[in-house]
């Protein structure tokens, strides 16, 4: 009895405990729903407050873009009219341009740029605007003996645009044409300024390196732009959208799927028509820019689809520019499309190349193909330039475009290599042709700006030199500011001056001969008669005195070319009759001989204009490191000079004074001895 005892106790035990168990168990179910409760209270308020501190981030982040982008578009709009500014008063106290008379400002378009001027003149005093296009279309009174279409020929297209705006905004009424010809290039030249600028500001991310390459712009005036030394130059007309049109292709290759991109797209395929139209040697320059955007296609640093997706969803399409430009892209990122050889059958292949791994050099040579067709490249030099792998290209998978400063990897960024590859391009062609730098030295300016001011850079060489006792971050963002303000500081004391200096400088610009001899042209030359002389003073002659002159200083056309060919033999060691054969087969009435020419002295031997006459035609042999004259004759100028026959018997001289010389061309020859 007493086990049994033992045992119903410890079993009625067992069964509180368990009972306890299950209570406990019911307390603790009935808690959870209760604590699962205040928790989800708290994540509610939590997932409230969260949004709330989003948007009060994103407003702030808002306001600081918005601030900084005021900033920076009103200093990129002060730089822009303070240059403007700037060359005005520069020009009116290099040539004394407000206080000189109509024919004295006339003079001052030097180079033979003047005609430029003359047609715009002629359109603005045109009874009408259809009127004056249409006589220039159809133009009889400017080259003797040929009726040319004047606008295509010369690239008249500026005049065209300006003589419009002229008279649809009024100006006729309160603006000389020559102040308001003038005002217009100078108001390019803030907008080209502006424009780099703003390519400085997109690429480093702070107008500072704006300022900067301004500054550097300015400062080396004398190899950006030409504008203080001809104003009329198309150059000065077409750089200002070349500098627009690579501002939009830097905001298109930094922007990826957002408004910004399709815009910046829009304004560079606008500027690069506009570019086009502007300037003759435009398609070079953009043939140029069309290689560097293939490059930075092959190396797989821009997606393809900035490079092929407008041609293949029909976009903007391809535009032709008038006369022989017609072959050249709309834009850098149309020229890779290879025309209307290439549809988006084509892509889809490339796509499955690239994915399958064979070799991109097909792919390049695909690209390459309708590229170089339209430069009159064969396409056997387009397979070897694929075989002999120039261009060192990566594979894989496409370059991550969500950089952070830390990473320091500007070398990724499309824009940053596009302007390495431009840069290198432009400066090989620099040391081969002395003009282009006025297209890449600005460009240097803006990227040497950019490099100083831009904490990406200054943490990309950190990197590379493995810093370790200085946070990298911290430093590439000191130097990103200290370095521009001390650079800035050294610019205003020891340049700034200089350039100020400039203004007050009054130079001296007076050409008492050149008056004399365009008056006597105004009162002695019949309208209808033409004159033969070099091209740079039918230039000048065309603008004063609006006379039918034998050629034009246009060195694109090979008829004018040639004309001033046969013009310059007065210079050289020909026959009284084969020059006066010559100039007569032009119709011409009058030659004028110049005295900087016929008797020119440099320190450099066998390069001027009657030296280099005498090469083309033979007259000089070389021996020994001497030069002996072949021909029978003397030179030209110098016997022409002496009124001794047979000279007299085809030119009569009529005027002459201590520059020029004018003669005659006999209708009637006269055989005098």
């Amino acid at each position: 009895m007493a086990e049994f005892k033992c045992r119903k106790s410890e079993t009625l035990r067992r069964q509180e405990e368990e009972r306890q168990d299950d209570t406990k168990r019911e307390e603790e179910e009935e808690e959870v729903p209760g604590a699962g409760g205040d928790e989800d209270d708290v994540r509610e308020e939590e997932s409230s407050r969260a949004p709330s501190s989003k948007q009060s981030c994103a407003a702030v982040g808002f306001l600081q873009v918005l601030v900084r982008g005021f900033f920076g578009v009103l200093a990129a709009v002060a730089c822009g009219m303070l240059y403007a500014a700037y060359l005005s008063a520069y020009h009116d106290r290099k040539f004394w341009f407000s206080t000189r008379q109509e024919l004295q400002r006339e003079l001052s378009f030097q180079g033979g740029s003047g005609f430029y001027f003359h047609f715009f003149k002629r359109m603005s005093a045109a009874p009408s605007f259809d009127r004056g296009f249409s006589e220039l279309l159809l133009d009889n009174r400017t080259v003797s003996g040929e009726t040319l279409n004047a606008v295509e020929r010369l690239f008249l297209y500026p005049e065209l645009i300006s003589s419009f705006i002229y008279r649809a905004t009024g100006c006729q009424d309160y603006v000389e044409p020559v102040y308001f010809y003038i005002g217009t290039v100078l108001g390019l030249q803030a907008f080209y300024v502006t424009a780099l600028f703003v390519c400085s500001w997109v690429l480093s991310g702070t107008w500072v390196s704006g300022l900067l390459a301004v500054s550097w712009y300015l400062i080396n005036r004398q190899d950006t732009t030409r504008v203080d030394q001809a104003v009329p130059l198309r150059a000065n007309w077409a750089l200002p959208y070349f500098s627009c049109q690579v501002a939009a292709l830097t905001g298109f290759l930094s922007n990826t799927g957002s408004a910004a991109e399709m815009f910046c797209y829009l304004t560079m395929s606008v500027s690069t028509f506009t570019f086009l139209l502007l300037w003759e040697h435009a398609h070079y320059v953009l043939f140029v820019q069309g290689l560097c955007v293939l490059l930075l296609d092959s190396l797989d640093l821009v997606p393809p689809r900035k490079v092929t997706s407008d041609h293949c969803g029909g976009g903007v399409g391809r535009k032709e520019a008038p006369g022989h430009l017609n072959a050249s892209p709309e834009s850098p990122v149309d020229g890779l499309q290879g025309g209307q050889q290439t549809d988006c059958q084509d892509q889809d292949v490339e796509g499955q190349n690239r994915g399958l791994g064979q070799p991109q050099e097909q792919v390049l040579t695909r690209r390459l193909e309708p590229v170089l067709a339209q430069q009159e490249v064969e396409p056997l030099d387009v397979w070897t330039v694929s075989e002999l792998k120039v261009f060192p290209l990566l594979s894989g998978q496409p370059i991550s475009t969500d950089l952070r400063l830390e990473d320091g990897r500007i070398g990724e960024r499309p824009a940053v290599v596009y302007h390495v590859f431009h840069m290198l391009l432009f400066g090989f062609l620099t040391l081969l042709f002395d003009g282009v730098k006025y297209v890449w030295t600005p460009y240097v300016c803006m990227f040497t700006a950019f490099g100083v001011c831009s904490p990406d850079l200054w943490m990309t060489v950190f990197r590379w030199l493995r810093l370790k006792s200085v946070h990298p971050v911290v430093l590439s963002l000191i130097l990103s500011t200290a370095v521009p303000t001390i650079i800035g500081f050294s610019l205003w004391r020891e340049y700034y001056p200089r350039v100020l200096a400039e203004l007050a400088d009054l130079q001296e610009f007076d050409e008492p001969d050149t008056v004399e001899l365009i008056s006597w042209i105004r009162s002695q030359v019949p309208a209808a008669a033409v004159l033969a002389a070099s091209p740079q003073l039918l230039g000048t002659l065309k603008l004063c005195s609006g006379s039918v002159v034998t050629s034009l200083p246009v060195y694109t056309d090979l008829d004018l070319l040639r004309r001033t060919e046969d013009t310059y033999q007065v210079y050289a060691m020909r026959s009284a009759e084969d020059v006066y054969k010559r100039l007569t087969a032009h119709k011409t009435n009058y030659v004028i001989v110049e005295e900087s020419i016929c008797n020119e002295l440099t320190v450099r031997k066998n390069c001027r204009v009657k030296d280099l006459l005498d090469v083309s035609n033979h007259h000089v042999v070389y021996d020994r490191g001497g030069t002996h004259s072949s021909s029978k004759h003397g030179r030209f100028c110098q016997e022409v000079k002496m009124n001794y026959s047979p000279y007299t018997n085809y030119f009569t001289r009529v005027f002459w004074n201590r520059s020029y010389h004018v003669y005659r061309v006999n209708a009637v020859v006269s055989f005098q001895f």
